[in-house]
């Protein structure tokens, strides 16, 4: 009797134990049925979907299917995102997507879809991008997508779809990407749109539009591309609003039915391609000269007359095309004449079919000039020299065939070319034979017509994005579509210091960056889609080995052995105890319980979970001679992992620990915000009473003990240039956390000490222990300007207002980074003894004597630089924050005041550090390990620092803003 009852206790614990392994992740049982339904409705032939009827689809991980990492409310784990892109499905959309009410992502990006878009997608209140691009859907848009308010990207391009544009669509107030093209959608564009305030991409070319063109999209101060190409606006006219969108960088209206007068776009300093050709436009063109930034400037195949301004003089232009209209006059030379080309520039004139009889100045130009004057009576003209050659009737249009490096030098045989091996073109390392992986690409709306000059700043704008050297990019072939559209195809080498192939983690990092739009927003390069990651060679052996039934089954049965152990070894375990401790048996669980309920242990993405002894070890039992700050939230201290790794790790004092929900609400937060411009989150320790955070450890220092000439690494000060680039970096991360980060962040702590510096003086924004999530917007859509909180910050950095009304804003950030410009500017200290820095340089400024108080540890600089810097610093710390600018506009401004810096001042502040410690002028040649990559430094031309219009071949200048 007595065995029998000690029998029956193990087989209960037993049962218990499986029960608890099988129900670890249970999905919420409606959205497990809605994903069978969804998959009924689909057609897969490819047998994509195949472990979709095993397990639970949290637990089981199926194919596309991914959920958040903590359970909800309702006690089961949720689905949140839905990612069947390129998977070759076919059949159509069930209604039953509409149950998924917890996704964020949803994606069926190029498959083979048809039907309509159910109306039950609306319901899906939580949905941040909707993808449904390159299917053949048909039908109208459900007007209950306007109820999709915290959308972010709508995306349902390349279709057949058809019908207006939903009025409710004005409901979606954060929306930024609109990418509607190459459909049939018809009728009038509804004016409601205007309120879609964030809008930044709006793609609506290749559909049939009619009506006028709404006045009312004025009100897009956001609008960076308006691409409406080929609809047909029944002969109106351009809305002489649209000369106050001030943010635009690309206009594309061809071959819309448009009539009337050209509107004056010399207002938006930031536009960059103009294109207003094949309709029926009358007039002169505008005499007022347009940006310099101007790349493409087409007005061709209208019915303009007058004369060609002399005015259209643009240094970085590409193509000018004003061919078929009625111009007369001269051609002025002085077009091309002011023009210093790069190697790689090429400028296309066409001025074919207009009734042009003269040439204003030497008709001598360039090399890299294609001039086109055919049909015109200049032609007839025989006293002019060489006239003949630019009359020709037949095509000379710029080649854009680019040579690829030759691996002729290396030996064929010892690359296995047949096994996808292949040279790596731009390694350090001679003849470097590895597997790249390939990714086709695409820009969707470029701002330029001709690729080669941005090419290298192309390249370095994506390898920083993914965290990669400059060498491990190869540009494969690139090919222009109608739109016009620029498709590529990359190749990505791994790091000769790591090894012949990417592993499978550093796949699934690149794919995952390339796939939900990871990359920093580019309006001159415009908004792009990922096509397709090609896994061949190894990779197809990789994937095929984590996904084929041997894998899994291996897995599963490393599962179920590890579980039978442990229901083995707690079997063993409770029965000795009923033998030898049955009366303390109650009092044990007791206290098994409360240790379980005091360590919670979740598995949060991007974030690893550390133990206590894991970073006791690592900072030598937090020693003192480890710790390297101080804060409100406690200790930081120094550490080095296992690994090797070198990390900080901030130990959260008594009055900082927080409730166990809320830190790891907290972790979850902070594991979604990456950008180069804030400090990593490694990891956390939730243990024995301790939390702790785990960052990248930034060797240094902070801005602070720069500034303040207190670093024991450098008895030199920053150099102006050097200043400026950390200045950049922290607006570009502030930036990213109020227009990117999801959801949006105000940090409020914003400080010197809270700007740290990686190894190669790149600032990255640390301390989000004070910050506050952004305000969202309430049922009606309507979002509140501002967040009314307790005063939380450092004296002397903290917004005027803020204090007063506790109404914190994204401009009270902006004060405090204007602070730390000053300090960067000054040397000085926000406060110092009872002197505010913004009182002392405004008196400064206003006695004349500003010289005085610069920072004269930063060496020469440019007057002009300064200048601009100063009067952008005090702009920030105005006592109103209405008066302030805009965080992105803060970017936009240093953009343009580091274009100015002497490439002298460039190359000069160019510096690493060597051995021993000491900072050294970095050669075009030497190389650092960061972050387990190598970061090759290239000279300055092709060097990544940052990504701005000074880094572009040609000087042009870009708006280049963090995501």
């Amino acid at each position: 009797m007595w065995a029998l009852r000690v029998h029956g206790y193990a087989l209960a614990v037993s049962f218990c134990f499986i029960a608890l392994v099988a129900a670890s992740r249970k999905t919420d049982p409606l959205e497990v049925k809605a994903l069978k339904d969804i998959k009924k409705s689909l057609i897969d032939p490819s047998d994509k979907l195949r472990n979709w009827n095993k397990g639970d689809p949290c637990a089981a991980n199926w194919t596309g299917v991914r959920c958040f990492d903590l359970k909800g409310d309702d006690g089961y784990f949720h689905i949140r995102e839905l990612y069947l892109m390129t998977l070759n499905l076919s059949g159509t959309l069930a209604p039953q997507l509409g149950m998924l009410s917890h996704l964020v992502i949803m994606n069926f990006m190029w498959n083979n879809l048809i039907g309509t878009i159910p109306k039950e997608i609306g319901h899906i209140t939580s949905l941040i991008l909707l993808l449904l691009s390159g299917n053949k859907l048909s039908g109208s848009l459900p007007d209950e997508l306007g109820n999709l308010k915290n959308l972010n990207r709508l995306q349902v391009d390349e279709n057949q779809l058809s019908g207006l544009v939903p009025k409710s669509f004005a409901n979606l107030v954060h929306v930024k990407h609109l990418h509607m093209n190459n459909n049939s959608f018809n009728g009038q564009l509804p004016s409601e749109l205007s309120n879609v305030s964030n809008l930044i991409h709006l793609l609506l070319d290749n559909n049939n539009f009619s009506g006028y063109l709404p006045p009312e999209f004025s009100k897009l101060q956001s609008l960076a591309i308006l691409q409406l190409d080929n609809n047909n606006f029944s002969g109106n006219g351009i809305p002489s609003t649209f000369e106050n969108l001030l943010s635009l960088v690309k206009l594309s209206l061809r071959n819309c039915s448009l009539e009337g007068a050209i509107p004056d776009f010399s207002s938006i300093r930031n536009l960059t391609y103009l294109d207003l050709s094949w309709n029926q436009f009358t007039g002169p063109i505008p005499s007022k000269k347009l940006a310099d930034n101007m790349t493409t400037f087409d007005l061709s195949h209208n019915k303009l007359n007058g004369s060609i301004p002399r005015g259209v003089v643009y240094p970085h232009l590409q193509r000018l095309q004003l061919e078929n209209n009625l111009l007369s006059g001269s051609v002025p030379a002085t077009i091309w004449q002011n023009i210093s080309f790069s190697k790689k520039a090429k400028l296309i004139i066409d001025l074919d079919n207009n009734l042009l009889s003269d040439i204003f100045g030497d008709l001598n130009p360039p090399i890299n000039v294609t001039l086109r004057l055919s049909g015109n009576p200049v032609c007839k003209k025989s006293n002019i020299q060489g006239i003949g050659q630019f009359c020709a009737h037949e095509r000379r249009d710029v080649d854009e065939s680019e040579s690829t490096n030759s691996t002729d030098v290396c030996p064929i045989q010892s690359c296995p070319v047949d096994n996808f091996f292949e040279y790596s073109p731009s390694s350090p390392v001679h003849c470097f034979c590895a597997a790249p992986l390939r990714v086709g690409y695409r820009l969707k709306s470029p701002s330029f017509s001709y690729f080669p000059p941005y090419i290298t700043s192309f390249e370095s704008y994506i390898t920083a994005s993914l965290n990669l050297s400059l060498f491990q990019l190869s540009i494969d072939s690139y090919e222009w579509e109608k739109g016009p559209r620029l498709r590529m195809y990359f190749k990505f080498f791994p790091s000769y210091n790591d090894s012949y192939t990417f592993n499978i983690s550093e796949i699934l990092r690149i794919g995952s960056i390339f796939a939900s739009w990871g990359f920093p927003r580019t309006d001159f390069f415009g908004p792009y889609e990922l096509l397709n990651v090609t896994l061949l060679g190894p990779y197809a052996n990789m994937i095929i080995n984590t996904e084929s039934g041997k894998g899994k089954k291996g897995i599963k049965v490393a599962i179920l052995i590890a579980a039978a152990a442990s229901i083995l070894a707690i079997s063993v375990i409770i029965i000795l105890n009923l033998l030898l401790f049955r009366r303390k048996l109650k009092y044990r669980h007791l206290i098994s319980s409360k240790r379980m309920s005091s360590d919670i242990y979740i598995k949060i993405d991007g974030v690893k979970s550390f133990t206590l002894k894991e970073l006791t070890h690592a900072t030598n039992k937090f020693d003192i001679s480890t710790k390297v700050g101080e804060g409100g939230y406690g200790n930081v201290y120094k550490g080095i992992l296992s690994d090797e790794t070198v990390v900080a790790v901030k130990r959260a004092g008594e009055n900082s620990l927080q409730g166990q929900k809320e830190f790891l609400t907290e972790i979850e937060l902070l594991s979604r915000l990456h950008h180069r411009n804030l400090v990593s989150l490694l990891g956390y320790c939730n243990e024995e009473g301790e939390q702790m955070l785990v960052y990248e450890f930034m060797p240094n220092g902070t801005l602070r003990e720069w500034i303040s000439g207190k670093s024991k690494k450098c008895n030199d000060g920053l150099s102006f240039f050097m200043r400026l680039r950390i200045a950049m970096d922290a607006a570009k991360g502030i930036l990213y956390l109020h227009t990117e980060a999801n959801p949006p962040v105000y940090h409020r702590d914003i400080k010197a000490t809270n700007i740290l510096l990686d190894s190669k003086f790149t600032a990255k924004v640390a301390d989000f222990g004070l910050s506050r999530l952004a305000p969202y917007s309430d049922e009606e859509g309507n979002v509140p300007k501002y967040i009314s909180t307790v005063v939380k910050g450092t004296p002397g950095y903290l917004d005027p207002e803020y204090m007063m009304t506790h109404m914190l804003t994204d401009k009270s950030d902006v004060y405090s980074l204007g602070i730390v410009f000053l300090e960067l500017l000054t040397g000085m200290h926000a406060i110092t003894r009872g002197k505010n820095i913004v009182r002392e340089v405004n008196l400064a400024c206003r006695s004349g004597i500003m010289d005085s108080i610069i920072d004269n540890r930063m060496g020469e600089y440019p007057s002009e630089c300064t200048d601009k810097f100063l009067a952008l610093a005090l702009s920030c710390c105005h006592d109103h924050p209405e008066e302030r600018p805009s965080m992105l506009d803060v970017v936009r401004e240093l953009e343009d005041i580091i274009a100015l810096v002497p490439e002298t001042e460039i190359s000069l502040s160019d510096v690493s550090f060597d051995n021993s410690g000491k900072m050294a002028p970095s050669s075009s040649s030497s190389s650092t390990i960061t972050s387990g990559f190598t970061m090759t430094r290239m000279d300055q031309q092709n060097m990544f620092s940052y990504v701005s219009g000074s880094d572009l071949v040609s000087d042009i200048n870009p708006t280049i803003v963090p995501r």
